[in-house]
This record gives C-alpha cells, sequence and structure tokens, in this order.
C-alpha cells in the first residue's frame, strides 16, 4: 500500500466525497493540481469565496450572492411558480427557455424511509408563498423517481383546495429514442400522456 503525506491523504479523502469521484479519480485530480501550484491556489480562494458569498435565496430557495435571487427579482410570468427538487433543477429547467415564471426548490424529495418528512423540505414556505399571492400556476418539476411521484402527489393534494391549478411535466420517451429500447414503465407512461396532433 503506498503511504501519501498527511496533507496530500486529507486532500485526497476531501476530493473522494465529491459525487462520482472515486480512488483513482482523486489521485488523478490531486497530481494534476500540484503540478500547476496557480491553479490550486486558484481553486482553494474560489472554494472560499464561495463558502463565503453563496446562499439560499429567502424566496425561492434557489442557489445566489444576491438576496433575493436574479430570478425573484427580474420581470417573469408571476403567476406561475415551478417547483423543483434542488437548485440545480433550476439551471435545468432555465436551459430549455420554455418556462418562463418563477420557482421553487424543496431541497429533496419525500422519503419516508430514509427519514425525509415534509418538514424536512421548503413545503411550509411554499404553501405561504401561495397563500399570499396571486399565483395561477404550480408546475410541479420533481424527478420521476419514487420520491418526486410522492412528492408531487402530496404536493398536488395541499395546493388544489386553494384553487390553484397544479401541472405536472410531462414525461415519455425521450426524443431520438428507438422504442424497442424503452422500458415498459416509460412506454405506459408515455401512452397515457399521449396527445391529439
Amino acid at each position: 500500500m503506498i503511504h501519501f503525506s498527511r496533507s496530500l491523504t486529507r486532500l485526497l479523502g476531501e476530493l473522494k466525497k465529491l459525487p462520482g469521484v472515486g480512488d483513482k479519480t482523486a489521485l488523478r485530480l490531486a497530481f494534476h493540481l500540484l503540478k500547476s501550484p496557480d491553479n490550486l491556489t486558484a481553486l482553494a480562494e474560489s472554494l472560499l469565496e464561495v463558502k463565503a458569498c453563496v446562499r439560499f435565496c429567502s424566496v425561492c430557495f434557489g442557489i445566489t450572492e444576491d438576496d433575493p435571487c436574479h430570478l425573484c427579482t427580474t420581470e417573469r410570468d408571476g403567476t406561475t411558480i415551478c417547483v423543483v427538487e434542488e437548485p440545480q433543477d433550476i439551471l435545468a429547467m432555465e436551459r430549455s427557455h420554455a418556462f418562463k415564471g418563477r420557482y421553487h426548490v424543496l431541497h429533496g424529495a419525500l422519503s419516508p424511509l430514509n427519514g425525509i418528512t415534509p418538514g424536512d423540505l421548503k413545503i411550509a414556505e411554499l404553501m405561504q408563498r401561495l397563500e399570499n399571492s396571486a399565483i395561477r400556476e404550480v408546475l410541479i418539476a420533481t424527478n420521476f423517481t419514487v420520491e418526486g411521484e410522492a412528492t408531487a402527489l402530496y404536493l398536488t393534494r395541499l395546493i388544489k383546495p386553494l384553487s390553484i391549478r397544479v401541472t405536472r411535466l410531462a414525461h415519455g420517451i425521450p426524443l431520438g429514442s428507438d422504442l424497442e429500447f424503452i422500458d415498459a414503465a416509460t412506454v405506459q407512461r408515455a401512452v397515457e400522456g399521449r396527445s391529439e396532433l
């Protein structure tokens, strides 16, 4: 077994905490950083800057340096809110250029088996936003997982009594896919959600 210095071992341990980074990738990244000390310094400084400056928006709970965030303060459709699980989901929605409303980040999805209940998510804050505004539609854009579907169903039951339209992202067969390689559940959802041409 190879023994590294204490500081390099610590760096490897911290890098392995990142998603998708195992032993080999951590080692490759560490040695790349050691080859160019300027890059190492720039990375360390940027991490400290992010720690000091980035926070959650007090309105939508997305990531921002300014509170409220840019998406909450610019001219957007204030009658529609898109509910997502994580802040990075906002980026996916914005890349599509299809949604022009505001956002609300739950910071997770319901998962009773993992101990994640409504109190652990930003659901109470969402309900407060809905009760104190002119929102007419809530687009639920949680992931298409068991937890995401459970969260969507839970939110629908909470929001419907407020006489607010609740919609869900469409799902089915991805563009460019071959039908023969799509799993049965996805095909079933696509058939159930078919639309008229």
